[in-house]
């Protein structure tokens, strides 16, 4: 028997739920409520930081989840047989409760047990490990790999590998983090342990799970969250141990049917198929194919989310915008003319809405923005090409300056061989060095600038749970209740970025805010700290908080699962879901003011704002 994907999903969370006690709790947003650390859920960690610091956790001790998570560092790998910007983390969750030993074991029984006991079924002997090696800030993880040979891995599957491999977090500069233990699985599985997916033979000590031959693929990873690390970059132990673990969705299913890439699978199949069909040439095009097939999946995601964002210039809405239009460009390259974004979203949402629903909840939503973009990106590839042919009828020669032909890539979208096609339609050519040396020189400058925006844009964080954080944090709930006394009951939070210096946040909202509403607001906020109301959070039934007008993201499978969640009160006046950290009264905060107010992008606002309370800590 081989397992749907869905099986696989539901075998993982059912072992941890039936066997270990844990709770299941649905994935939050792909995008976080308020870490400014990062742009998108990269983790299954980043929406459960305030826990793992210490916050009490309504669902309690034990937790297992699939979690949508997004990474776009890798983007220009894409179109590999493994990299993907969208993915699922399966994990589960110890805060404060069970450790290494614990955790371990749980990991070697799922992989191994047979799948009819509970477990995947893979063989043991395929299995290897690492163990963090040491270093100045913490000794070598002598424990995880003593519980591995107790439990059944010889000492010379286990390897020894420094903090580059072995360590984890903190998710921003400060924060919750700790060594790793990592299972790798043999993929090729023959007696000659020195020989690669990629072909030729190197000694056993070369070929190992840290050889990126393709051999070994990590398939899981317990995260051992023992230290905290500092501002000043020091470590020091955590009150609470916890352990997070993390186990690739795709990954488990490609190994699980045997494949060589989740491409391959049942995750990507009718898009694979609807692609194989519409191509010039499948097979010279398989590369393109899977970035279409992953940018595609991901956007879909980002643009069904219940916090959606909108395609834009900034934040969120770039990358969104970025993945769209790469698969178009792609699109374009294998032979699609017609629209088709929206075709794809159509194969993808039904694969996906039993266990995602907002998927089909948005569904409209997804296949109008999909649309929309294309269309406005086909506008803009139209510009191009007229600009295109400006430069060819003032261009001397037959050969298009590279300066030239980067121009057209960054100023309208159009890929390196897109511009040569249409070139040799007039029988140009594009000097392909001077290309490359223009794109490096860009490529450099938007690096340093991206470097330079997100260290000043996401300096600080909720994982370090400072005062000055936790006053903007609290805040974030006095101008959420008080937007929608003024604006209406339509707004909802859409997104915050809070840190120590400054908070934003973003809310439904479709129209420019006046200089009275600003003001309104501002007064009912100073109002409310001016009460120095009490802060405190109840753990709720779902329903419960719900009747008793908590506001927040609220997600139907919370009440599927029975959920509890947390909810904090300020005084009488504002109820929202939340984890935490906050202050403990609302006068701390002393006076609010807000700074700017813009929009982000359709249909979203966004204010600046500070409160006046943090001088006195800072």
């Amino acid at each position: 028997m081989v397992p749907t994907a869905p099986q696989i999903r539901r075998q993982y969370i059912d072992f941890f739920v039936n066997k270990y006690g844990h709770k299941e709790i649905p994935s939050a947003s792909l995008i976080p409520e308020n870490d400014p650390t990062v742009l998108f859920t990269t983790a299954g960690m980043h929406p459960l930081v305030p826990y793992l610091m210490g916050e009490p956790h309504p669902q309690g001790k034990r937790l297992v989840d699939a979690q949508k998570s997004l990474r776009t560092d890798d983007i220009d790998e894409v179109g590999d047989a493994t990299h993907l910007t969208f993915f699922e983390m399966l994990g589960n969750w110890s805060l404060g409760d069970y450790f290494k030993a614990e955790a371990i074991k749980m990991s070697f029984e799922l992989l191994t047990l047979p799948w009819e006991n509970g477990g995947f079924g893979l063989p043991a002997d395929r299995l290897f490990v690492s163990c963090f090696e040491g270093d100045s800030d913490a000794p070598r993880d002598i424990e995880s790999a003593e519980i591995w040979q107790k439990i059944g891995i010889p000492k010379e599957r286990i390897y020894f590998f420094p903090k580059k491999k072995n360590w984890w977090g903190p998710a921003g500069k400060t924060g919750p983090c700790g060594p790793d233990t990592e299972m790798f699985y043999d993929v090729l599985n023959d007696s000659d342990k020195g020989s690669h997916k990629k072909g030729g033979r190197v000694s056993q000590s070369q070929c190992n799970p840290a050889c990126d031959c393709g051999r070994y693929v990590e398939i899981w990873n317990d995260v051992f969250m023992q230290y905290n690390k500092k501002p000043d970059g020091t470590y020091e132990p955590l009150k609470q141990k916890n352990v997070d673990t993390g186990l690739g969705f795709e990954r488990l299913v490609t190994i699980l049917h045997e494949k060589d890439s989740p491409f391959d699978t049942e995750l990507f199949a009718p898009v694979m198929e609807f692609l194989k069909n519409h191509a010039v040439s499948f097979t010279s095009h398989i590369a393109s194919c899977r970035i279409i097939a992953d940018h595609l999946r991901a956007a879909t995601f980002i643009l069904g989310d219940p916090m959606g964002v909108s395609p834009s210039n900034v934040d969120q809405g770039y990358i969104v915008r970025r993945l769209i239009r790469r698969a178009i460009r792609h699109g374009k390259q294998i032979g699609i003319s017609k629209f088709f974004t929206a075709e794809i979203a159509k194969l993808f949402i039904p694969l996906y809405e039993n266990v995602y629903p907002e998927l089909s909840k948005n569904k409209d939503r997804i296949l109008d923005e999909l649309n929309r973009e294309e269309e406005r990106f086909v506008k803009t590839l139209g510009r191009g090409l007229k600009e295109l042919e400006r430069i060819i009828g003032q261009q001397g020669g037959t050969v298009l300056s590279g300066a030239e032909a980067f121009y057209i890539f960054e100023t309208y979208g159009f890929p390196l061989e897109m511009i040569e096609e249409e070139l040799a339609k007039e029988g140009f050519t594009v000097n392909r060095e001077q290309f490359q040396k223009a794109f490096d020189e860009a490529f450099k400058k938007h690096q340093e600038v991206s470097r330079a925006g997100a260290s000043q844009k996401f300096a600080g964080g909720l994982a370090d749970h400072t005062e000055p954080t936790k006053m903007h944090h609290t805040a974030t709930h006095l101008v959420h209740q008080a937007l929608r006394d003024v604006l209406g009951p339509h707004v909802f939070q859409r997104g915050s970025n809070v840190t120590g210096e400054r908070l934003r946040f973003d809310f439904s909202h479709h129209t420019k805010m006046t200089p009275e509403q600003i003001k309104k607001v501002e007064e009912i906020v100073n109002t409310q700290i001016q009460r120095d109301m009490p802060v405190h959070f109840e753990i709720l039934d779902f329903e419960e908080a719900k009747k008793r007008g908590a506001i927040g993201l609220f997600d139907d499978k919370y009440a599927q699962l029975g959920n509890k969640v947390k909810v904090y009160f300020m005084g009488d006046y504002s109820k929202e879901v939340c984890g935490g950290p906050h202050v403990e009264h609302t006068g701390v905060l002393k006076h609010f003011k807000i700074l700017k107010e813009e929009a982000c992008s359709a249909g979203i606002r966004r204010i600046k704002a500070v409160v006046e309370g943090i001088k006195d800590v800072m």
